[in-house]
């Protein structure tokens, strides 16, 4: 048995990463899979891109990873801009050349990992569901290649974390942002174990772990930095109210909003 760790959407959030990993370290786990979304949000995306490039065995691209240092694009948005400015020498790059998915087996059974969906890291499914979206998260795209088709999916981007067994023992779940946690703020990332790499039937598991960390102390380096957006950023990480509903009582399920 083997246990991997599984983190997404750290969201420059170095003070939560920092935390996340210490948990994983004292477990002993030595395998590190990141499902996407290191920048933007959060003020220090060049350091957690740092970190997850020297910590990280593989690296998956996120929809911030691939829209935000698009060269194509611009911006009149100061949060977009000052996030994209904050990044280092030849990281926009390295961030738009990731992978879009991760296949392994795992216990016998064939697991993919990706950041949003099986089209698009732009694609968002919630766990809100319906039966042909659940469906359609197993299949190969034009984007996953032809590889197997998947048992097991798990993804990230909806900040959200859940698990599901539907279908003919198809299997999704969600786990969660380390960065930037709705509804309940804590950082939460995945535990899958099992055997890695076999293909006969073994135990298998996918834990979900909350890391308490010091909030303040990521809201105090994102003031000192002069980062825009600070409300909505001290509205997520203290409370877990997205920015977009933070001044609307009746819209505070973050589920239900856009990005």
């Amino acid at each position: 048995m083997e246990r991997i760790a599984l983190i997404s959407d750290v969201h420059g959030n170095l003070t939560a990463l920092e935390a996340v990993l210490a948990d994983i370290d004292a477990r002993g786990i030595t395998r590190i899979l990141n499902l996407g979304d290191y920048v933007g949000k959060g003020p220090r995306g060049r350091e957690v891109i740092e970190i997850c490039r020297e910590r990280c065995e593989v690296n998956i691209l996120g929809n911030w990873d691939d829209f935000l240092p698009d060269p194509a694009r611009t911006f009149d948005s100061e949060g977009l801009a000052w996030w994209l400015a904050q990044l280092g020498d030849g990281q926009g790059d390295w961030l738009r050349s990731l992978p879009f998915c991760h296949d392994l087996l795992v216990s016998g059974r064939r697991v993919r990992l990706f950041h949003a969906s099986a089209t698009s890291v732009h694609r968002r499914v919630r766990f809100d569901h319906d039966e042909a979206e659940f469906l359609g998260m197993f299949a190969n795209t034009p984007a996953t290649g032809d590889g197997p088709v998947p048992d097991v999916v798990g993804y990230g981007d909806t900040h959200d974390p859940f698990y599901e067994v539907s279908g003919d023992n198809l299997t999704l779940f969600n786990t969660g942002s380390v960065g930037n946690s709705m509804n309940d703020p804590t950082p939460v990332y995945v535990i899958l174990e099992g055997v890695i790499g076999s293909e006969a039937a073994a135990p298998f598991s996918v834990q979900f772990v909350r890391v308490p960390y010091d909030v303040e102390a990521e809201i105090a380096a994102a003031t000192r930095l002069g980062m825009p957006e600070l409300d909505g950023y001290v509205s997520e990480l203290r409370d877990g109210v997205y920015r977009g509903a933070m001044h609307d009582p009746h819209r505070r399920t973050y589920h239900r909003l856009p990005r």
